[in-house]
């Protein structure tokens, strides 16, 4: 994908400015004159230009985003004008990206461009969830709401995703800390010990002679195993480029032992989530599936997706076709049933996402609780192998001098 810097013009004449990521010239013109923009001037911005841009959307975090929507959601609900809200919001922000994307927006704005067609410039920024529900609430008159349901969901999202961090990180840095110490022993301690034992000039226990030979295999041959793991990388990243290895790869996510059911609810729980928030705003069924589609990450999700949007696209109900996926748990297709058949399928979702989200922290923890004394019991069992190892030609020979 490449970023492209564009001067275009809409139905009314009026000229607008920003750019578009897309993977050639001719599809970034074509998604401009989707937004009804006739370009001008469209140009690729160099590569250093996209790397910093990159970097300064990073920068932006969900939590963030929910504060300074919560914050617009708040004074357009006091009366503020959407200008005079845009301005106070875009003076209080502390990453530079986002409150620079808030004083551009106001600039487009009082030049007569619409809120939702502003946001859309800074698509780094703000989703297309957003900019999509936010035109929601322009043409219903309903834009403080809409902006507090966006609040909500991006709160959420950001609580969801601070416990799978804060739940992994832990056992992560047991991983990294505990290898280090490992390799540090295996490399410098262990050889040094070992030579100290062959002068004892005497039959070393098996153990003893595992550790000497895997520790001199380390010392010897690190590069090698350095230069087999760099290919391996190489290679993996290679594949994962492809429409065929992400796919592979994205599949076998959910098969994965413990951790495969938990990345599924989470996927289901962000799924049910999403959709039960965008209709709740008026957004049609299909847009909708076409938004939640986009925001996956995970490839076969998006392929089976699509074919579900077909689906609805030809007159199917939603649950029949997620149910023929069969990837997504039982429950979803069953909730969105009777939601359907009650003329109640947001309030369904929600309820699924609840459901899954509580799902995902009791398996979390559960997880954790047990990662962490297994990892312990394995560093353990690790270590004490060691120091038997070296222990045991030393107990010896202190026996033979007895």
């Amino acid at each position: 994908m490449a970023l492209y810097e564009y001067s275009a013009l809409d139905s009314r004449g009026r000229r607008s400015k920003g750019t578009i990521e897309a993977s050639g010239r001719q599809m970034a013109s074509s998604q401009l004159r989707q937004r009804g923009l006739f370009p001008e001037k469209l140009q690729e911005v160099s590569s250093r230009e996209s790397k910093q841009s990159r970097q300064l959307s990073r920068r932006v975090q969900v939590l963030q985003l929910a504060v300074a929507t919560r914050q617009l959601a708040t004074m357009l609900s006091a009366g503020m004008t959407i200008d005079e809200a845009l301005a106070t919001v875009a003076d209080q922000q502390e990453p530079p990206a986002l409150g620079q994307s808030l004083a551009r927006v106001r600039e487009e704005v009082l030049q007569g461009v619409s809120f939702s067609r502003a946001l859309q410039e800074d698509a780094r920024i703000f989703p297309q969830i957003y900019v999509n529900m936010v035109q929601v609430g322009e043409a219903s008159g309903t834009l403080d709401k809409v902006l507090h349901q966006l609040a909500e969901f991006l709160e959420d999202q950001a609580r969801l995703g601070a416990r799978l961090k804060a739940a992994l990180s832990y056992p992560l840095l047991m991983l990294v800390v505990g290898g280090g110490v490992l390799a540090f022993l295996m490399v410098f301690v262990v050889p040094k010990v070992t030579r100290m034992l062959e002068d004892l000039d005497q039959a070393l226990p098996l153990p003893t002679l595992w550790l000497m030979g895997f520790s001199a295999f380390l010392a010897d041959y690190w590069w090698l195993l350095a230069a087999g793991m760099l290919i391996v990388a190489v290679f993996a990243r290679q594949q994962l480029k492809s429409e065929r290895g992400r796919l592979w790869y994205d599949r076998q996510k959910f098969r994965l032992p413990l951790f495969g059911p938990l990345l599924l609810q989470s996927a289901t729980a962000r799924f049910a989530r999403t959709m039960a928030t965008l209709l709740r705003s008026g957004v049609p069924m299909l847009t909708s599936l076409e938004i939640v589609t986009g925001l996956l990450n995970n490839r076969q999700l998006k392929k089976l997706l699509t074919e579900v949007g077909s689906a609805v696209r030809e007159g199917s109900g939603l649950a029949a076709p997620l149910r023929k996926a069969s990837i997504f748990p039982a429950m979803l297709p069953q909730m969105i049933a009777v939601g359907e058949k009650s003329g109640d399928l947001e309030e369904m979702l929600l309820k699924v996402a609840e459901n899954y989200e509580y799902q995902v922290e009791t398996r979390l923890n559960g997880l954790m609780s047990l990662l962490e004394p297994l990892m312990i019991l394995v560093m353990g069992t690790v270590v004490g192998f060691i120091v038997l190892a070296i222990l045991l030609p030393i107990f010896q020979a202190s026996q033979g001098m007895g």
